[in-house]
This record gives structure tokens, C-alpha cells and sequence, in this order.
């Protein structure tokens, strides 16, 4: 894979940890404070106050950002038309397959280890409900 597919697939693990990272933003560089943050987090990760539809947006839009990411590097690669996808098949599935699976790992690892620890060190009550708990 190259650079550029990395880019977007690192992109969409960021995009998809919206929801956790303004809060951490916010604190470390004390634009809110800790119980506003925390209370930003719950809302946008819980879809409180009728932002359920928070999390499936950025979802889809860090699945599209891997999308996008396929597209131009199958472009670089010269596959460019179905029959093109149809020749390559399994080419195309591999490395769709391995772009999206790093890209929900990403997510995972960035906003339920990363983001986590340094919310935790930042002062937010993430650490009751922290998976290693």
C-alpha cells in the first residue's frame, strides 16, 4: 500500500473519533472545562439530547474517506475500469479488505487506548468505564 492510502485510512480513524476528540482538545489546551468536555463526549458518543445521529455520520464518513483512499490507489495502480476490477479481483478484495480492517483498528486502538489514556491524564472521568477496568 502507499502513502497516500494511509492517509486516508488514518484520516478515517481520526474522523470517526470525533466524538471523543473535541473533548480532549478542548481541555488540553483549557478551552472547557473537564465536566463540559465530559458532558460534550456523552452527548456525541451516546447520541444524547437527539444526537443519535452523531456516531453513524462519522462512521459513514470514515468509511467513505477509505472509500476515497481505494479509489486513487487502485487509480495509481492502473486499474481504472470494471474490467480492469474484474482482472484484478483479487487484488481489489485483498486490499479493500486489509484497508478497511486497519481502519477499524485504527479507530479502536486510537479512541479506546490513545484517546483514552490522555483524557484520563487531562482530568476526564473516562477511567471507571475504561475497557482495561
Amino acid at each position: 500500500m502507499d502513502k497516500g492510502l494511509w492517509k486516508w485510512i488514518s484520516s478515517s480513524a481520526i474522523v470517526a473519533s470525533l466524538c471523543c476528540l473535541p473533548s480532549v482538545v478542548m481541555v488540553m489546551f483549557g478551552l472547557a472545562s473537564i465536566s463540559t468536555a465530559a458532558a460534550l463526549s456523552d452527548t456525541l458518543y451516546w447520541g444524547k439530547d437527539g444526537y443519535w445521529w452523531f456516531r453513524p455520520a462519522v462512521s459513514v464518513l470514515a468509511g467513505i474517506f477509505v472509500v476515497i483512499g481505494l479509489i486513487s490507489y487502485f487509480r495509481k495502480q492502473g486499474v481504472c475500469t470494471l474490467d480492469d476490477v474484474k482482472r484484478e479481483r483479487r487484488k481489489v478484495i485483498n486490499v479493500s479488505l486489509l484497508a478497511f480492517s486497519l481502519a477499524i483498528f485504527g479507530y479502536l486502538i486510537f479512541n479506546f487506548v490513545i484517546l483514552e489514556i490522555i483524557g484520563i491524564a487531562v482530568g476526564l472521568p473516562w477511567e471507571e468505564d475504561a475497557f482495561w477496568n
